[in-house]
């Protein structure tokens, strides 16, 4: 009887751990290769979009501008289907704020194919570079951003107020400019046209398509130019007072969950905060098994 000899099986998902920790990782050497890399693709399609909007040059090098788009839109195309392939949970991370980035930066190019001007829209692939902070593994400003949305959540309610009451403000200095300058030629036709005024008065913009002509309407106007001084202060104290008291944050790394693609991990987890599956590890980053006592274990 014939025997069958059989291969050594390799493992179905070692070659989707492999490319996951090259695209995902930026702790890597690869993983911050391909990172650069992607980077720099993204620059240069941001580029050719830009240069396709110029009439002089798009009359002289369309061909090469279009050649250019559909050889980055491929490149960006395959790069999507690999992060689907490689997490386990595809429509997880298809569905998350990269994911959809991701998708919108590939879009345009096809629906150009139908949709005349569909293919300015991939200046959205600007949005791209956010992966910056863990190309270059900048964890310091990942704590720091994640300190100030902290601050921002912490603090909205007291902005809320803050709005509602500059919105207040800004009703009365309209209702009464309106009901000061209506008879003069200065613009206050309306009272949402002079509530319009109020805001560009009150954020110190001052564009001067309308202003005041009559002399209580200048001294009305002075009153609320010196208050939108007071006003800009305010939110600056609020927000800053929350970043004092959410600046006690703890480090956090650059590493994605291969199960929920969740980032932002503490250095030396080894588990999802999140869904609780085992993180990927570098094998440098493997050291000798410790106790829990924080012995070596022998």
């Amino acid at each position: 009887m014939a025997t069958s000899l059989k291969q050594p099986k390799v493992p179905e998902a070692a070659w989707k751990q492999r490319i996951y920790i090259i695209i995902f990782e930026a702790e890597t050497p690869a993983g911050k290769a391909f990172d650069v890399a992607l980077l720099a693709v993204i620059v240069l399609s941001i580029v050719v979009v830009a240069l396709e909007s110029v009439a002089s040059i798009e009359s002289h090098f369309s061909l090469i501008l279009r050649v250019l788009e559909w050889v980055l839109t491929f490149f960006f195309t395959v790069e999507y289907v690999l992060r689907l392939l490689c997490v386990r949970r595809p429509l997880r991370y298809a569905l998350s704020f990269f994911g959809i980035v991701d998708l919108l930066s590939i879009l345009p190019s096809y629906l150009g194919l139908f949709i005349s001007g569909a293919g300015s829209l991939l200046v959205i692939r600007t949005l791209r570079l956010l992966r910056m902070f863990r190309v270059l593994k900048l964890a310091q400003f990942m704590v720091e951003a994640q300190t100030l949305v902290s601050a921002l959540k912490s603090s909205r309610s007291k902005i809320a107020v803050f709005m509602t009451a500059v919105m207040t403000m800004v009703v009365i200095a309209g209702t009464l400019m309106y009901l000061i300058e209506s008879e003069a030629e200065s613009g206050f036709t309306s009272i949402p046209r002079a509530m319009y005024w109020a805001i560009v008065t009150m954020t110190t913009v001052g564009y001067g398509d309308i202003a005041p002509r009559t002399a209580f309407g200048q001294f009305v106007a002075a009153l609320l130019m010196i208050a939108g001084y007071a006003i800009i202060a305010v939110p600056t104290g609020i927000v800053s007072a929350e970043l004092v008291s959410a600046s006690k944050a703890s480090a956090v790394s650059t590493r994605h969950c291969p199960h929920c693609t969740t980032e932002g991990h503490d250095p030396s987890a080894r588990y999802c905060y999140r869904c609780g599956e085992r993180l990927v590890a570098d094998e440098a980053e493997e050291g000798p098994t410790t106790s829990r006592a924080g012995g070596p274990q022998g």
